[in-house]
């Protein structure tokens, strides 16, 4: 089984997509926001960090740079899941990019091609 932490400031998203993924058999991890993703992360070390990027505290952009500077989680993949898509991508710290609203077929597909791979 695959785990993943799901990274969202919005409670109605985080549910919605933990319900999903667990269905799909997934072991799913929440944080509602960078700081408290960075926080969880020093106990456990999942196989996919799936984020939104506009959220407080801190950010998709920093959590995405903080992760990559981490040697334990740098080959972690990072699925960016957003409303509002990175701007420079010539500094791209994550694997790939889905634009909210995205269907659950796609973003499934999307989560096991990155857990394969992982």
């Amino acid at each position: 089984m695959h785990s993943i932490l799901l990274v969202d400031d919005e409670p109605e998203i985080l549910a919605a997509w933990r319900l999903i993924l667990e269905s799909e058999g997934y072991e799913v991890n929440c944080a509602a926001n960078g700081a408290e993703a960075v926080a969880r992360l020093s106990s456990v070390v999942p196989d996919l960090i799936i984020t939104d990027w506009m959220m407080p505290k801190m950010d998709g952009a920093e959590l995405c740079r903080r992760l990559r500077a981490m040697p334990e989680l740098a080959d972690v993949p990072i699925l960016v899941h957003t409303a509002v898509p990175p701007l420079d991508n010539s500094k791209k710290n994550w694997d790939v990019c889905l634009r909210k609203p995205v269907g659950a077929q796609r973003f499934l597909a999307t989560v096991a091609e990155l857990c394969k791979e992982h």
